[in-house]
């Protein structure tokens, strides 16, 4: 089993900067992406941002050119730098991770889930 445990989430006004970090713990083999989702209420889970093991990041258009994703494979953390917050980003934010066990299959884990709200 892999734990995903998030912090850094909070209140910010419009404009202003949050940091969110994820630590994953447990049974260990490789972690391959990982990934910010969020969940808005009374919408779906969206994604964010994901990074590879590589380095590779992909964002959603929403938050491109404001938000940057990186990651610390030897602590296994991935982390989430959002700047010039907009209400509209007020949601749970979820991380993620791909574990590879080495004897079987890659197996996606959630993190239970931080709160950013934005106000105006």
């Amino acid at each position: 089993q892999v734990q995903l445990v998030e912090s850094g989430g909070g209140l910010v006004q419009a404009g202003g900067s949050l940091r969110l970090s994820c630590a994953a713990s447990g049974s260990i083999f490789r972690i391959n992406a990982m990934g910010w989702y969020r969940q808005a209420p009374g919408k779906q889970r969206e994604l964010v941002a994901v990074i590879t093991s590589g380095g590779s990041t992909d964002y959603a258009d929403s938050v491109k050119g404001r938000f940057t994703i990186s990651r610390d494979n030897a602590k296994n953390m991935v982390y989430l730098q959002m700047n010039s917050l907009k209400p509209e980003d007020t949601a749970v934010y979820y991380c993620n991770a791909d574990h590879q066990y080495a004897l079987g299959p890659q197996v996606r884990y959630w993190g239970q889930g931080t709160q950013v709200t934005v106000s105006s």
